[in-house]
């Protein structure tokens, strides 16, 4: 496989940064997963913890090629089974985390989500495909009530009706529809504090130009979003992943594994 890849994260103006993030890959597959904790003082960074840890060891435990949608849906569900089992640990605490997951295979994009952490696939400066937010914001843009921009400032705009823990019966994986990828593409995988402050004209415009390395735009985007944030931001994180024939060859009969160091 051709790609070039980078992940980042940055605190913000917060006290923990809960975001967690990861990729790994075979000869045969790419493994991308973003999770974002919820709720400073409910353990919020040890439920992301949990999502990355349940992808990358299920992940390390296939064969050489999987089916992308049944792995994706079931290891999603074991990481919320996981989490749901931490309250009893966490003086009844009740952890939460959103989750953005992608499978590359045989050139094919799968991926599926829970939350509002999403994932973008951009194509000559635009945007081709996207996950959609679990949210009643999310839910009043679809309607028409509101738009791109009050969406991006409601007061609401971090509830969300969707997620790994938190409670029992709010959990669901989304799969999005698998996308034939094109030499070029972007993939880009954030949490909310990322993509808040910007629009998708926005995200896009930041990884369009293919001479730009994706390490350079990517850390570029988490700055200016801390700084838009104007002493307000969130947590701020991304993975990005430029896919074609011009970027580097990851070729090894190995798994690598490459989870963030966050403290």
């Amino acid at each position: 496989m051709n790609f070039s890849i980078h992940q980042a994260s940055h605190i913000g103006n917060r006290k923990y940064n809960q975001d967690r993030v990861a990729y790994a890959y075979n000869k045969e597959t790419l493994l991308l997963v973003l999770a974002d904790g919820m709720g400073g003082h409910l353990h919020g960074e040890i439920a992301a913890g949990l999502a990355i840890d349940t992808f990358v060891k299920s992940f390390e435990q296939q064969s050489v090629e999987i089916d992308p949608n049944e792995f994706m849906s079931v290891t999603m569900r074991a990481a919320h089974l996981r989490i749901m089992d931490l309250p009893q640990q966490l003086d009844h605490a009740f952890p939460g985390t959103t989750c953005v997951a992608a499978l590359i295979q045989n050139g094919m994009l799968y991926f599926g989500h829970a939350g509002d952490s999403r994932l973008y696939l951009q194509r000559g400066g635009k945007t081709v495909a996207r996950t959609l937010d679990h949210s009643p914001v999310q839910s009043w843009l679809a309607l028409g009530i509101i738009d791109e921009d009050e969406a991006r400032t409601h007061p609401k705009r971090n509830q969300i009706s969707n997620c790994l823990g938190g409670v029992e019966d709010l959990f669901e994986i989304e799969l999005g529809k698998p996308v034939a990828l094109q030499s070029g593409d972007v993939i880009f995988l954030c949490s909310d504090g990322l993509s808040g402050p910007f629009s998708d004209k926005e995200l896009a415009a930041a990884f369009a130009f293919a001479v730009t390395p994706v390490a350079t735009s990517l850390d570029d985007l988490i700055v200016r979003a801390v700084a838009r944030e104007k002493g307000k931001a969130d947590n701020a994180t991304g993975l990005a992943l430029r896919w074609g024939s011009s970027e580097a060859v990851h070729d090894t009969n190995e798994i690598v594994v490459q989870i963030l160091d966050i403290r």
